[in-house]
């Protein structure tokens, strides 16, 4: 899933966005979360780093895009960044804050795919995958390569990381379906990020300092993903 942040004072631009959107993922099999705002301001008031690519407008009122784009790179440098403008002469700038592109409009579809085509390959081509968890009220953004396991216990979900344990009101399933191909289980109780397991011993899977039991009925399936893992790679 890609969480995707829509900035945008023109409503019908807006909707015109998200029906893209939703019609490229439907086409590809990819989904989508968008979350819509209407102002720079907005999305810069209280921003937290939860974004895969921001649909940024430029020309709107309280705080133009690129005043945002700006505020928005002091606190999340990965993010992928894409200008929605009427003059491409305006999007120019958008350089200055590592934008990836620009959507000029009015928007057509076969415009939109290909640059929508060009932003996922980019997120897809960084090996330096991350996620979102919250400590104490603030958004931390962690790399999956930092993510050790995953543990539920007492109906929340533990992320063991390497900076510390993060506590999670979600379901497994949830985890499994953000964390991907990457992850599998040893038992009901655990999720363990294959590309960090240090082996295997007396029904124990090594992660980190812990030793997580491998189940009967998950040992089949899980020491299959784990020797497609090290024989594949990510």
């Amino acid at each position: 899933m890609f969480t995707v942040a829509i900035v945008e004072d023109e409503v019908s631009c807006s909707r015109i966005l998200t029906e893209f959107l939703n019609r490229y993922g439907e086409e590809k099999g990819l989904e989508f979360k968008i979350v819509h705002f209407r102002n720079g301001l907005d999305i810069v008031d209280q921003y937290t780093p939860i974004y895969d690519l921001i649909f940024l407008d430029i020309d709107m009122p309280l705080m133009d895009g690129l005043s945002a784009a700006e505020k928005i790179r002091r606190k999340d440098e990965s993010v992928v960044i894409m200008f929605v403008t009427n003059l491409a002469q305006y999007a120019i700038r958008g350089y200055e804050v590592n934008a990836l592109d620009y959507v000029l409009k009015p928007i057509t579809y076969d415009a939109f795919s290909l640059k929508i085509f060009k932003a996922i390959n980019t997120l897809n081509r960084r090996t330096g995958r991350s996620i979102v968890l919250f400590k104490n009220g603030e958004a931390v953004k962690i790399s999956l390569n930092q993510l050790q396991y995953v543990e539920i216990l007492n109906h929340r979900l533990i992320y063991h990381t390497m900076l510390g344990d993060f506590h999670e009101f979600k379901s497994m399933k949830e985890a499994e379906k953000e964390l991907g191909e990457g992850f599998a289980r040893c038992n009901q109780c655990y999720l363990v990020n294959l590309k960090l397991v240090k082996g295997i011993k007396d029904d124990c899977v090594m992660v980190g300092n812990d030793r997580l039991r491998i189940s009967r009925p998950k040992k089949k399936v899980f020491m299959a993903r784990l020797a497609e893992y090290y024989q594949y790679g990510e």
